[in-house]
């Protein structure tokens, strides 16, 4: 007589699947080719199979029906033609294995412990199921990266394999291989004002760069943005998770990210959780400037000085800005190397970023209220949003270089906020301005800047392929008379 049967949900071990629960099942792909029930008795064949149908999410749609396209999904479609595999980096909360489950046809999840233990012992089972399979949290087990790399090769030439996502870099000396020809590496970072919606994409930066303004500044026209709506975009961030909860719950997403952050990060490396985060204050103190270690060390310490062992060292802040790179929290806008010929010295220094400007406002104990009423932190921090979105417009671009977004500044006190380099050398230079009365300010220094790349001969592109400034409250798109676009952050895409 068979055993009764009946579908059930499989245990929460990481994955969505359903089992059947009869010792009669057999999963529709097994882990093992040899003829098991010749060597074990029943109930241990059932124990493999339902172990294998608890590891895996196989044969299902795993795209989620809340999921909102992201810009870089033709990119990793593309990746995924040309690679054996793909790597999506990026920090936690952005949406990688959202983003991921779209183009996946199984999944496995390291982030579970359960799981964790079961690959450990055999890393072989991580690469089971439908393909593309999807590896989530990969740098959890470091040792995939070389078996991923090994299963690409024994595939002889087949494209599309594996999707890899993690929120931080595993130690060099943790792998063995790159993976360059293998596995090709895509960096998403949280929402640009397109993807929530908050911009109308009338303005495309590919555009622009091939000159076509013309139809889009008819699309964008009458747009309206005011200082409110920007501040609530700066406070509510990029995250995926705050896209459909009113704005004053979504700002508790910043901070409780910025305390799982410090935790996991103290847990893991035995940073002292203090200092950590005043580190990450005085970086969100000094916002859009090249800010010096001594001045960090200082914010640091704040005067709470009770013995040696209270000082910070260079050493220790370096350290530091290593975790918080790994984890893909902060970011290097670096000077832009020009093409001049002039006395004046280029600056290029980097200065540093936060993934997401609300986790700057987060740090700073700002919010929509009270970010309105300081000019100058709501203009510091706008100018985060927009090279946030930049970043993401840019990457988006098959002629970019891996960091196309850098600044300009000289020693004549002449600062472009932002310089996008293309493979090809075209570049194009940036202004941001919160209000369009300061344009023709950004207008200056642009045209400024312009002068000093084309006096030079030798450079290899003088022309800049368009020079815009980025504003946030503005009425609409427009051309000035020398040709520099004036266009609102909320007609922005790539």
């Amino acid at each position: 007589m068979p055993f009764p049967c009946k579908t059930v949900k499989a245990p929460n071990i990481g994955v969505r699947n359903t089992i059947k629960e009869s010792p009669f099942f057999t999963a529709p792909a097994p882990l093992f080719s040899l003829n098991l029930s010749s060597i074990f008795p029943e109930f241990v064949l059932y124990f493999i199979d339902k172990m294998s149908s608890i590891l895996y999410t196989k044969n299902m749609r795993l795209r989620s029906p809340d999921y909102k396209d992201r810009l870089l999904d033709k990119q990793l479609k593309n990746h995924l033609r040309a690679f054996g595999a793909v790597e999506i980096i990026g920090s936690m909360w952005c949406g990688k294995t959202w983003m991921a489950e779209a183009h996946a046809e199984s999944k496995i999840n390291l982030s579970n412990i359960k799981t964790r233990e079961i690959i450990e012992a055999d890393p072989s089972l991580a690469f089971d199921g439908g393909k593309p399979h999807l590896i989530d949290e990969w740098q959890e087990i470091p040792a995939l990266w070389d078996e991923t790399r090994l299963a690409v090769d024994a595939a002889a030439g087949e494209r599309g394999l594996f999707i890899l996502t993690g929120s931080s870099t595993p130690k060099k000396e943790e792998t063995v291989h790159s993976g360059t020809g293998r596995i090709s590496r895509i960096r998403l970072r949280p929402m640009s004002l397109f993807e929530t919606g908050d911009s109308d994409g009338s303005v495309s930066l590919s555009g622009l760069f091939e000159g076509n303004f013309k139809k889009a500044r008819t699309a964008g026209a009458n747009i309206k943005t005011d200082l409110r709506k920007i501040a609530n975009l700066i406070c509510k961030g990029g995250w995926p998770g705050a896209l459909n909860i009113e704005q004053d719950t979504a700002q508790l997403i910043p901070n409780q990210y910025l305390d799982t952050l410090i935790s996991s990060i103290s847990k893991k490396s035995g940073t002292n959780e203090y200092k950590l985060r005043h580190f990450l204050v005085s970086l969100a103190r000094n916002i859009g400037q090249a800010v010096t270690y001594q001045t960090i060390a200082s914010d640091i310490i704040e005067g709470n000085i009770n013995s040696k062992s209270d000082l910070v060292s260079q050493q220790q802040i370096e350290s530091l800005f290593t975790l918080l790179k790994e984890r893909f929290i902060i970011e290097d806008l670096c000077g832009w190397d020009a093409p001049v010929r002039s006395k004046s010295r280029v600056r290029i220094k980097p200065k540093r970023s936060f993934v997401d400007p609300s986790l700057a406002a987060a740090l700073l104990g700002t919010d929509k209220t009270r970010l309105i009423q300081d000019g100058q932190l709501l203009g510091k921090l706008f100018e985060e949003l927009v090279l946030r979105d930049l970043r993401i417009y840019t990457s988006c671009m098959d002629g970019a270089l891996p960091d196309p977004v850098k600044y300009y500044k000289d020693s004549d006190n002449l600062e472009v906020d932002a310089i996008i380099e293309l493979r090809d050398g075209r570049w194009a230079g940036i202004e941001i301005k919160l209000s369009e009365n300061k344009a023709d300010e950004g207008v200056k220094n642009l045209l400024r800047l312009k002068n000093k790349i084309m006096s030079n001969p030798m450079a290899r592109n003088p022309e800049p392929a368009f020079l815009a400034v980025v504003t946030g409250k503005a009425d609409f798109c427009r051309k000035t008379p020398e040709g520099v676009y004036v266009i609102p952050c909320t007609s922005l895409t790539a």
